[in-house]
């Protein structure tokens, strides 16, 4: 996953928790966030900003950039595109540097400093945001340059941030008249509460203990290396001698992969999917339907039917709700028809083990381990002693330096936010600086949960200078117990090279235009360049260069990769459709025609029924801990990795056939996917770079599906 921004503010991801401890603000000459960084890269300096300073600092940089925009406006000369719209372009760049840096350690490292500020600071970043959009005289200049577009001899980069401005202006709500702009700035404000409030009471509940064992036999089945981690887990919460799991992914899903024990099993999984939904201060069911009535009545003052059908307009590949229900439609039936037979796979397994139950959802994780390592002979914790995080973080900078010979260089001088952060200068193949990269692997309670790209400085260009960008990948894999290595399961793995791929489209940008460069991109190409280095994690060229036994530093055994390959297919019907489900339920909250509060678990039930989901799956995300679309900037749009699926799996296609390391094809890559940023349309991008539109059919080929 990765956060995207976009012109003027991205207001993406800002979870907050806690309540403020009051501090006497910093004078301006004082405030690190304010002041010229004297650092390696000019990175930020962590060392030195304290949570008082960002306040003041937001004050000061939505002044600066008022008053430069008031400038753009009130211009007395014609408007042009030098004059208006790249003017405006390169506007708000102290905002915009404060705002990078309170959204990242809001999210990566937070406090209840920084969460109270963010419930603060939210509505009124909206409202800054608001201002400009609908600035009336500005909106004039803009749509003048608009209106001559055709006349003016514009790159195609140039039309393409004419392009996107233009249509942030008009879905922003500037041709609204004042009333509805009054209106449209009310519903944003909220909008904006409403979500800080959502990721909240999510970051809230998922770091709390949902299962806490004492007596060791109940660890039954855990391999070792889960209940380091869980007992890790325990002592950090106060209950040393006892074993933890909480509501994190990486800590919930092997306790139900490994335990024997069905009854605690389904406490812990049943606490996951009642995840803010049991009542109390953190439940999300009314607040996510509150954000959904808000954005249909938002939608319908800029003239759309849905709130679906106001964000794929214009800047998505999918570009209209019909096309996003075409493309769930084509892979449903066959993924539904997969995980229904996995099902009755799972029910014989069950039967013949003697486990006198009838399959239930909590079971399925359970059974699927088991059935995998009958049929393919495969156990999936073999593999683990194998995948050092050190090692895969390692592999995937090979990679890169196969491919297009970048390199990574530690650096010990670079402040960070956080001792587990590393810091990497980035270099090109010639020895010029791409940029720099910071990791930050491990789960913590100041974190929020998931996987993410994002910048702290973005890439841009202006008269010949070019400013190279800033990028962090953040994770939450389990800490290991002391002095041992941190061992990776399969899905993290590869989850290092998917947000790897999402980092090297910020490192490698060049663009000219912060607003078009790297990952700002169209939401449904976004994951494209993320998912295509999944490819290479799991490659039997790639994998035994890394995957070594953290005891004997023996290579994993070629009978074990060839294991690992014939299961790859395997528990793709029920991983594919609980993917599918939630991004129909995700389509469903936002095809809504009408405004008004609805009870979130009926509504989610119906739209469970009416795809017909078996009762055996739960989606991936349920209503009231969906922060992909409540909390984050998913919002009819989670069918983005479904749709960059398909792109990957013909893409990835031209690698196989040509070579994974192919010079030529790589160097193809790289100058249309991951350098082009948003300077044309997506799909023209990917035609240059595969030379054909691609199709759905090798999707349906690499998930078993056919």
């Amino acid at each position: 996953m990765m956060h995207n921004g976009t012109f003027v503010l991205a207001l993406v991801g800002l979870m907050v928790l806690g309540a403020c401890t009051a501090h006497q603000p910093p004078a301006a000459g004082e405030n690190p966030l304010l002041a010229q960084w004297d650092t390696p890269f000019e990175a930020p300096p962590f060392d030195k900003i304290k949570p008082e300073h960002f306040e003041p600092a937001f004050e000061a940089a939505m002044a600066a950039h008022d008053a430069e925009v008031a400038k753009i406006a009130s211009n007395p000369g014609p408007p042009s595109f030098a004059n208006t719209v790249e003017a405006l372009e390169r506007s708000g760049q102290l905002l915009d540097r404060v705002r990078l840096v309170f959204i990242n350690l809001n999210e990566a490292d937070s406090s209840p400093e920084l969460q109270a500020l963010a419930r603060k600071i939210n509505p009124r970043l909206s409202a800054h945001e608001d201002g400009i959009l609908m600035n009336a005289q500005l909106f004039q200049r803009i749509q003048k340059v608009w209106n001559e577009r055709s006349t003016l001899g514009l790159t195609a980069e140039q039309k393409r941030l004419l392009e996107k401005q233009h249509r942030e202006f008009v879905q922003g709500g500037a041709e609204l008249d004042a009333s509805s702009k009054a209106k449209l700035k009310k519903i944003n404000e909220e909008l904006s509460s409403l979500s800080t409030r959502f990721g909240e009471n999510l970051l809230k509940e998922m770091n709390r203990i949902a299962l806490l064992i004492t007596d060791e036999k109940d660890l039954d089945g855990l391999p070792p290396s889960v209940r380091e981690s869980a007992a890790a887990l325990a002592k950090a919460q106060g209950h040393e001698g006892a074993w933890a799991f909480n509501l994190q992914r990486t800590s919930w899903t092997p306790f139900l992969q490994y335990s024997t024990r069905r009854d605690l099993r389904q406490k812990l999984y049943t606490a996951y999917t009642h995840l803010c939904a049991n009542g109390g201060e953190t439940d999300n069911r009314a607040v996510a339907s509150r954000i959904a009535s808000l954005r249909v009545e938002r939608a319908h003052l800029l003239g759309y039917p849905t709130h679906a059908a106001y964000v794929l307009d214009g800047d998505t590949m999918a570009e209209k709700p019909k096309n996003v229900f075409d493309l769930l439609g084509k892979v449903w039936p066959a993924s539904l028809a997969k995980a229904k037979a996995e099902r009755d796979a799972l029910q014989a397994l069950a039967n013949r083990m003697g486990d006198h139950i009838k399959l239930a959802s909590w079971d399925w994780w359970y059974y699927a381990e088991k059935l995998r390592a009958e049929k393919y002979n495969f156990d999936e914790n073999a593999v683990k002693p194998y995948l050092q995080l050190d090692r895969v973080r390692q592999a995937a900078f090979d990679v890169a330096n196969k491919l297009w010979g970048i390199t990574f260089t530690k650096r010990n001088d670079v402040p960070v936010y956080e001792p587990d952060v590393t810091a990497w200068e980035v270099k090109d193949a010639d020895g010029s600086l791409l940029g720099l990269f910071y990791t930050d692997y491990f789960a913590r309670e100041s974190k929020r949960g998931g996987a993410w790209m994002d910048n702290y400085r973005q890439e841009w260009k202006e008269n010949g200078r070019e400013v190279r960008p800033i990028v962090v990948n953040v994770c939450n894999f389990a800490r290991p117990a002391p002095g041992q290595p941190a061992l990776l399961s399969l899905d993290e793995a590869t989850t290092v090279f998917h947000e790897f791929g999402h980092a090297l489209q910020g490192l490698l940008a060049r663009g000219t235009y912060a607003s078009l460069s790297g990952t700002n991109v169209a939401r449904d190409f976004v994951e494209f360049p993320s998912q295509m280095m999944e490819n290479w994690a799991l490659d039997p060229e790639v994998l035994p260069t890394y995957a070594l036994s953290y005891k004997t530093g023996e290579p994993i055994p070629a009978a074990l990769i060839a294991k690992l390959q014939r299961a790859r297919t395997f528990n793709q019907g029920f991983a594919t459709t609980e993917y599918l489900a939630a991004s129909y339920l995700d389509m469903d909250w936002h095809t809504l025609k009408t405004p008004g509060e609805r009870d979130a678990g009926a509504f989610e039930a119906e739209a469970m029924r009416r795809i017909h989901l078996i009762p055996e799956i739960v989606e991936r995300y349920r209503t009231p801990y969906f922060g992909h679309i409540f909390g984050g900037g998913y919002s009819a749009g989670y069918y983005s990795y479904i749709w960059a699926e398909v792109l990957v799996a013909d893409g990835f296609d031209a690698f196989q056939k040509a070579g994974i390391f192919n010079k030529e094809l790589a160097e193809k890559y790289r100058k249309n996917i991951l350098e082009a940023g948003d300077s044309e349309p997506p799909m023209v991008l990917y035609e240059r770079f595969r030379g054909a539109k691609p199709s759905i059919e090798p999707l349906l080929r690499r998930k078993g599906l056919e």
